[in-house]
Order: C-alpha cells, then structure tokens, then sequence
C-alpha cells in the first residue's frame, strides 16, 4: 500500500485558521495555537452577542411603545393587557414601528384597543 503524506491538508486547515484570524492582536493573528483559541474564544462572544442583541431589540420596542402610549393616556402594560383581551395579533416590534413612522395608524390601534 502507498504512503498518504498529509502535507497538504494540514498547510490548507492551518492557512484557513490563520485568515480567519486576520486582524487580531500580538501572535494570535499569526501562530496557530493562539490563532485557534482566539478563534474558538471569539465564537462564543459572537454567539452571546446575537442573544443580546435580539435582547437589547426588545427592549427598546419596549420603550418606544411605553413613550408612544403614554399619549393616550395608557400605560405600556395597560397595553398589553389590552392586546391580550382582545386578541390582537401585532407584536411589539411592528407596533414600534407602526407608532414610531405611522402615528395615525397608531391612534386607530389605540382607539380600537379602548373600545
């Protein structure tokens, strides 16, 4: 049976874990070992990151609706409440948005939601 030299796909897993690393800071950028816990470390930021972005997100859905409401009177859990008595299917990203570009939309929600 011949000899199989892997060579080559060692140069290739080191070359691919090294222009990942691109740009990080003293030998993580250019030695392997480092280069591979930055890269598994940085992994688990980005990771952690997305979870709080969509966090961050709500939670400033959540004080566009309280600022928006409180013009009508309403609190942002009187809205709530409301929404969920009369099953209304919008959720506070869209009605964010709605209150922030689409006043007038806004008060109609408002005023069905009163009714």
């Amino acid at each position: 049976m011949p000899r199989v030299k892997r060579g080559v796909m060692h140069t290739k897993r080191r070359r691919n874990i090294l222009k990942r690393s691109k740009g990080y800071n003293w030998g993580r950028n250019a030695k392997l070992k480092t280069a591979k816990t930055a890269l598994k470390r940085a992994g688990q930021f980005a990771f952690a990151g997305r979870k709080t972005k969509k966090r961050l997100s709500r939670r400033l859905w959540i004080v566009k609706l309280n600022a928006a409401v409180r013009n009508f009177e309403l609190t942002y859990s009187q809205l709530i409440d409301k929404m969920t008595k009369k099953k209304v299917g919008l959720d506070r990203k869209v009605l964010s948005q709605i209150a922030e570009h689409h006043p007038k939309m806004f008060k109609a929600v408002i005023a069905d939601l009163k009714k």
